[in-house]
C-alpha cells in the first residue's frame, strides 16, 4: 500500500503544488497565481487545506474551515474535497475527511458540513458511505 503524508498548504509553494490537483474538482480556476493569491485571502477567513503528499507531489486535498452560526453552532465547514485521477481508490477521501473530522473534534464543534452538487451520485455515494447524511439543499444565485 502506497505512503501518503498529510499536511497543510501554507507557503506560496505547497499552495501551488495543489494547484493542478484542486483544478480537477474546480476547472475554472486558470492561473496559478490568482489562485494562491485567492487562497491566501480566504486564509484570513480562516480556510486551510489539508493535503496528501506522495514522493513530493499533492495526490488529495482538503479545504475547509471552522465557522459557528445559528443552524450548527460551531461547525468544520469542508469547501473542498478532490484527489488526482492517478490516486483515486486509494481512500485519501476517507482519510482526509477522517483527519477533518478529528480536528472538528478538536476544536470542540458540534457538526461537520459540506455540499456537493446534486448531479454528483458517486460523491453522495461516498459521503453516505463516510457517514454524512443529506439534510437540505444549498441554493444560490449568481450576481
Amino acid at each position: 500500500m502506497p505512503h501518503f503524508r498529510l499536511s497543510h498548504l501554507d507557503s506560496d509553494q505547497d499552495i501551488q503544488a495543489g494547484f493542478d490537483v484542486m483544478r480537477e474538482l474546480r476547472p475554472h480556476l486558470t492561473d496559478v497565481h490568482a489562485y494562491t493569491a485567492q487562497v491566501h485571502r480566504q486564509a484570513r477567513q480562516g480556510y486551510r487545506i489539508l493535503a496528501a503528499w506522495q514522493d513530493g507531489q499533492v495526490k488529495a486535498l482538503a479545504g475547509y474551515r471552522l465557522q459557528e452560526n445559528t443552524l450548527y453552532g460551531r461547525f468544520l465547514y469542508v469547501d473542498d474535497l478532490v484527489a488526482s485521477a492517478d490516486a483515486r481508490r486509494a481512500g485519501l477521501g476517507a482519510r482526509l475527511l477522517d483527519a477533518l473530522r478529528e480536528e472538528a473534534r478538536e476544536q470542540d464543534c458540534a457538526n461537520f458540513v459540506l455540499d456537493t452538487g446534486l448531479g454528483n451520485a458517486l460523491a453522495q455515494r461516498f459521503y453516505f458511505r463516510q457517514g454524512l447524511l443529506a439534510m437540505g439543499m444549498h441554493f444560490r444565485q449568481a450576481l
